[in-house]
């Protein structure tokens, strides 16, 4: 256990493909922003997706962590085995009246949207079962429905430790949001929020692109009456295209990476400069806490050059 006061972060990776570089810088920071004020480490490991979380990419996002010298505290949990707990959550929410369940489908939606809203990748939902009233006990059970955590309408503000003061309004850009699925497999949304309480995680260190969920979680986290931690989003690195690196990116994939004979030391080092920060050539996450200064976080994207790539894969 961790001293009442001490920041618990988590590293939460995805087992459904390979970490790629892009991984490792978040991973790399997260760890050594808790760790420098020797806080705690949670590892989860995020394969809610049974279909895409397979047992050898699990393997390999263990080694990944190990290779990048990052270590945890107690045993990793895997969302797979918490099912239970999280519908247990959502039923909660539903009995509570701060969910309700919806039986529209993906067809429904589209229908029913007039027009695709600029910035954001999923459909508004328009409240169509908000104020539905279920029928009868057996015809509910035969219906397949999922779970929508209703949104109160307005803004919701909160300040993000590096990216600044926010304001996102849920009810305007994608309305009441699925915390259960109609096969009742939990959300993102949800789980995240209901695993980091069961972790004790108090300060959530991960990518940008995640902010835009930021307020969701939050009102999941307070439907529950749950500790709110405090948000710190760090920039992506995108490719020599300016995109997002993908899990399908192999050639970038640590995997890759490790099996070309790269010192992890110049790796972590590569995190250290790509971040704004000054190190030597070659150094571990552990000494990479002594030179580590979060007000010095660069906070642009990290666009990753041809030429870089060719230096660090030959850092042996």
């Amino acid at each position: 256990m961790n001293e009442p006061g001490l920041p618990v972060g988590r590293l939460a990776p995805s087992p459904s493909g390979r970490l790629h570089l892009g991984h490792a810088r978040t991973f790399v920071l997260a760890w050594v922003d808790v760790r420098q004020r020797g806080g705690g480490m949670r590892l989860r490991l995020e394969d809610l997706d049974q279909s895409r979380c397979r047992p050898e990419h699990i393997r390999r996002t263990l080694l990944d962590l190990e290779w990048l010298g990052l270590d945890w505290d107690g045993e990793p949990l895997y969302q797979s085995q918490r099912v239970d707990a999280l519908r247990e959550a959502a039923d909660r929410l539903e009995h509570m009246g701060a969910a309700y369940r919806c039986v529209c489908t993906r067809a429904d939606l589209e229908q029913a949207a007039q027009a695709p809203q600029r910035g954001v990748s999923e459909l508004r939902y328009p409240g169509t079962c908000r104020s539905r009233v279920l029928g009868d006990r057996a015809s509910e059970a035969t219906t397949p429905s999922a779970l929508r955590l209703r949104v109160p309408e307005g803004p919701l503000s909160f300040v993000d430790g590096l990216a600044g003061p926010q304001s996102v309004d849920v009810a305007s850009d994608v309305g009441d949001f699925v915390i259960l699925s109609r096969s009742r497999l939990p959300a993102y949304q949800l789980a995240v929020v209901v695993d980091d309480a069961e972790q004790g995680v108090n300060e959530v260190f991960r990518g940008d692109d995640l902010l835009s969920s930021t307020a969701r979680q939050l009102l999941v986290q307070r439907a529950l009456g749950l500790t709110e931690p405090r948000w710190f989003h760090v920039p992506l690195v995108l490719d020599a295209q300016g995109r997002r690196l993908a899990k399908r990116a192999d050639d970038l994939s640590l995997e890759t990476i490790r099996a070309a004979g790269v010192d992890a030391r110049a790796l972590v080092a590569w995190v250290g400069r790509s971040a704004g920060l000054d190190v030597p050539d070659r150094l571990t996450a552990r000494e990479l806490c002594t030179t580590y200064d979060r007000t010095q976080l660069s906070r642009a994207p990290v666009h990753l050059s041809e030429t870089e790539i060719a230096a660090l894969m030959t850092s042996r």
